[in-house]
């Protein structure tokens, strides 16, 4: 019986106690192709014996850059763990500049990449690295392809060193670097062991009501992320058929076409298919608009495990026959479960799409934590609204005087990359993490957070404002996109409001207003702003005098990764919108 005390053992887990027919699927020219359990390992293999002949050593660092996931990632992750290597997985969404420096930070000698988009990124700075070739998932003309790695290892004859390598990994051995997109200055690389990883996963396994081998998912949240990539492992663990998606752009399709059962999702895909559901349901007319609307209000006073009595219930019944079924369907018809991390989610949408029997349970951790600190578990009363869940087993938590969240733990990474002066300041004496974030434990033992400390900041009066709780409530709005709520140091908080502009100009022309077709022209336009500022005035309301938002500004960019805004996991670079909007700081704060 294979015990798992590696990453890598979980595929060899798979194959003894239930191998799948289907354990991997990825869609090449508009044909879905998968790999059973048994030909996922047998290419592992195959990768780790052609990347011995290409002279890989134990500790050896091997970067993967994909655009979206797919199989020869899982494979390639799998391949150069067995030898005693590193995978190092980067964001292919950064700067050339942020590709450099942790190629070179983390000394990594091959580079894998998915696409042309990505090579060329590499190829702009390669030369300023220690790469010794770079090769390619996707066929392009002048760049070595993976396959060549799988040539190398078709023959056998050197299988014995694999297994030799094997047996030499031990549980507390670095497995990954994950290099943190950090909302300020150098990206950091997180040292994490595979015990770090396997705890986790088999931690979280007891939160998720898994059968397995009977279930499907769809996996699309980058699997360079800690997050999506345990997730992986655990899928991988009870052996769920893990098909990749094309692309955000075509998850709606692809939804349909693999119907799973469970996806991984952040807040911010939530609250844009629910605002698609809601704009849906606009569209109808009469009795069919007054009965959605009827569901929605229903399902936003939704409270679990019957909390809001019988009569409330057989409502309810009525409304997942009527309304929350079509839902379900636009998921695919089969979704069972939503793994919501890496922001806080709205309680509203917690509570609609547990309504519609779409249950979304919301976790909580950090890259330095493996990633999971604390989930919330539909079984036996282990899911409150509003809260991340109780902590998972062997993972500790207390709250420090200030309310900072402090963890310990097997999931609690190595250290930070060549940086002992980080890892003492993250990491005390006594071994607690510093998580950073600001939060509460309830009497029955559910962890809430409420804040990034370090986002936390005071008013020229001397009164804290806690941003997240600000903007995650305003965000509701269907008019507001994003939004930062700023004012360190000022007399009053204020903020920069990036409009829904697809909303804006539907709402436009339903009220026939002529509003431009620009984005420059929508946010310069009163009627627009009269309408952002009636929305912010009822939010506001739910705020003390000294946290409500005086003043705004809009926007015209849409705000994203690319134009370093966000993280790659959709947080804000609040330094660097700030410098962004200087002009309307300035405005705002009459300087």
């Amino acid at each position: 019986m294979i015990e798992i005390k590696r990453l890598f053992d979980f595929p060899y887990y798979q194959l003894e106690n239930s191998p799948l027919e289907k354990a991997l699927g990825t869609k090449y020219h508009g044909t879905w192709e998968t790999l059973s359990t048994q030909k996922y390992i047998d290419k592992a293999n195959t990768i780790s014996r052609g990347l011995l002949r290409l002279g890989v050593k134990p500790n050896d660092k091997i970067a993967v850059i994909s655009s979206s996931n797919r199989t020869e990632w899982n494979i390639m992750d799998i391949g150069v763990l067995q030898l005693g290597a590193q995978n190092v997985p980067i964001y292919p969404t950064i700067s050339e500049e942020d590709y450099e420096y942790v190629l070179n930070h983390s000394e990594a000698i091959y580079c894998f990449v998915s696409d042309s988009e990505v090579l060329e990124k590499v190829r702009s700075i390669q030369h300023n690295t220690q790469l010794k070739e770079v090769y390619s998932f996707d066929v392009i003309e002048g760049c070595k392809n993976w396959k060549e790695v799988l040539q190398l290892g078709a023959d056998e004859s050197n299988q014995n060193e694999v297994e030799t390598l094997k047996g030499q990994v031990k549980p507390e051995d670095l497995a990954t670097l994950i290099y943190t997109s950090g909302t300020t200055g150098r990206p950091k690389g997180v040292m994490l062991s595979h015990n770090n990883i396997v705890s986790n996963v088999l931690a979280s396994a007891s939160r998720v009501p898994f059968e397995f081998g009977t279930y499907t998912a769809l996996s699309f949240l980058p699997v360079c992320h800690i997050f999506e990539r345990m997730i992986m492992y655990l899928y991988q663990y009870y052996s769920v058929s893990i098909y990749f998606a094309e692309s955000i752009e075509k998850i709606s399709d692809n939804l349909k076409e693999v119907q799973p059962h469970v996806i991984t999702a952040v807040p911010r895909l939530l609250e844009k298919v629910y605002d698609k559901i809601i704009a849906k349901g606009t569209a109808l007319g009469g009795v069919k608009q007054k009965l959605f609307y009827w569901a929605v209000e229903l399902g936003l006073q939704y409270e679990p495990y019957g909390a809001n009595g019988w009569w409330y219930e057989t409502k309810l019944n009525i409304a997942r026959k009527i309304i929350f079924s079509k839902w379900k369907e636009g998921l695919g018809g089969n979704i069972e479960l939503i793994v919501s991390g890496s922001a806080a989610l709205q309680p509203r949408l917690a509570r609609v799409f547990a309504a519609a029997e779409i249950p979304v349970m919301e976790g909580y951790g950090l890259t330095e934590t493996s990633p999971v600190i604390a989930v919330n578990d539909q079984r036996n009363k282990g899911f409150k609204i509003g809260t991340v869940g109780k902590v998972i087993d062997k993972v500790e938590v207390k709250i420090a005087e200030d309310g900072e969240i402090l963890t310990k733990g097997p999931n609690l990474m190595m250290g930070y990359y060549k940086d002992e002066e980080k890892t003492r300041e993250a990491i005390n004496g006594d071994g607690w993490f510093h998580t950073g974030d600001i939060g509460e434990i309830d009497g029955e033992g559910f962890l809430k957070i409420t804040d990034r400390k370090k986002e936390m900041f005071k008013t020229s009066g001397g009164k804290y404002v806690a941003p997240q709780l600000i903007e995650n409530t305003m965000k509701q709005s269907r008019f507001i996109e994003q939004i930062m709520v700023i004012g360190e140091g000022e007399k009053m908080p204020a903020a920069f409001i990036q409009p829904n502009f697809e909303f804006v100009q539907e709402w436009a022309k339903r009220k026939n207003l002529n509003i431009g077709s620009t984005n420059k022209e929508i946010i310069t336009n009163q009627e627009v702003i009269d309408r952002i500022q009636e929305e912010v005035d009822f939010y506001n309301t739910k705020f003390g005098h000294w946290e409500k938002v005086k003043k705004f500004e809009l926007t015209p960019d849409v705000w994203s990764i690319e134009g370093e805004h966000l993280t790659p996991t959709m947080k804000l670079k609040r330094r660097n919108i700030k410098a962004l909007y200087e002009n309307l700081y300035n405005k705002i704060y009459e300087r």
